[in-house]
């Protein structure tokens, strides 16, 4: 089992950054693979990125290719997102999930353990 809880969200105005991270409790973290998902108000939960536990291979939405970037630190036990060139459209809760699974899924309901949840808000 693994607890994790994210930090890292705010406020910022369009065009700025964020970084978010995770931290994961437990001596098993590298065996998880790693997602980033979110959801805005009335509307669903959406895959945002992920990272494999394997060779670290990851995987973005088309709406953040090239804005954010996904890594991990497995002796450090956390999976971070960094988040440039952010818009009013990434206004969202942001959350982390882990996976038992090698291959990074888009569906959050093959995550197994999700944080608490973090609070982005871009403004125009």
């Amino acid at each position: 089992q693994v607890q994790l809880v994210e930090s890292g969200g705010g406020l910022v105005q369009a065009g700025g950054s964020l970084r978010l991270s995770c931290a994961a409790s437990g001596r098993t973290f590298s065996t998880y693979t790693m997602g980033w998902f979110r959801q805005a108000p009335g509307k669903k939960r959406e895959f945002v990125a992920g990272i494999s536990r394997g060779d670290s291979s990851s995987y973005y939405t088309d709406s953040v290719k090239g804005r954010f970037t996904i890594s991990r630190d497995n002796a450090k036990n956390s999976v971070s997102l960094q988040m440039n060139s952010l818009n009013p459209e990434d206004t969202a809760v942001y959350y982390c999930a882990a996976a038992t699974q090698l291959f990074i899924s888009l569906a959050s309901d093959q995550y197994r353990y999700w944080g608490q949840g973090t609070q982005v808000t871009v403004s125009s």
